[in-house]
């Protein structure tokens, strides 16, 4: 990820929502220090579950569980967003990737995750209490924020957990890249997050 092609788009984010840059640094800063080496595994790791691979991303809409129906998910490199993980894990699939701001049910992540799932972690201006809480239980991680990178934080692009899958797929250089538990049109949702699904749409328009 080019950051200087990202950054206009993060500032119209950060415009549309009232979000504060500065919130979201310095909660970057903060996963930066939690991030102290044996927790952490290198990017070379996501490199080789995901490059020349068949990737499938999941995302958490109600539609999850009749679209992994549709899919041999032993085919495929599985990257989960966030609350995906529990329906994954209570289904017996285990994530190889768990892209999460730590939103969603983070016991079934942390769960995934002493199974073997890297943990793609991120950084924003409302997270703090969470990575605090959570970051130190958790291993193989990879630390991100929507603000500039740095040292051990990284941007691939993306904004919502969902796309920010995509975005990690597509920057390791899958084969492939099909989702399933998507629903941009989710109606019975916060007014927040439908917003939100908005900009994830608009962003996978990219691609």
């Amino acid at each position: 990820m080019d950051f200087e092609k990202w950054e206009p788009v993060y500032e119209k984010i950060l415009e549309d929502f009232g979000f504060s840059r500065e919130d979201d640094e310095n909660s970057a800063i903060l996963l930066s220090h939690l991030l102290i080496g044996p927790n952490t595994v290198e990017l070379s790791a996501l490199e080789e579950l995901i490059s020349g691979k068949d990737v499938l991303v999941c995302g958490n809409a109600p539609k999850l569980e009749i679209d992994l129906k549709e899919v041999n998910v032993e085919d495929y490199t599985i990257i989960a967003a966030d609350g995906a993980t529990a329906h994954l894990i209570d289904n017996g699939i285990l994530p190889h990737i768990i892209v999460t701001d730590l939103d969603g049910d983070v016991e079934k992540e942390i769960e995934a995750n002493q199974q073997g799932s890297i943990m793609v972690v991120h950084a924003h201006g409302d997270n703090t209490e969470k990575l605090l809480k959570y970051v130190p239980r958790l291993n193989r991680i990879i630390g991100t924020t929507q603000a500039a990178p740095f040292s051990n934080i990284h941007n691939f692009g993306g904004f919502t957990d969902g796309d920010r899958c995509v975005f990690l797929a597509h920057e390791f250089n899958a084969e492939s890249i099909t989702l399933v538990g998507f629903d941009f049109h989710d109606r019975n949702v916060t007014p927040m997050k439908e917003k939100k699904l908005k900009w994830a749409q608009r962003l996978l328009g990219a691609f």
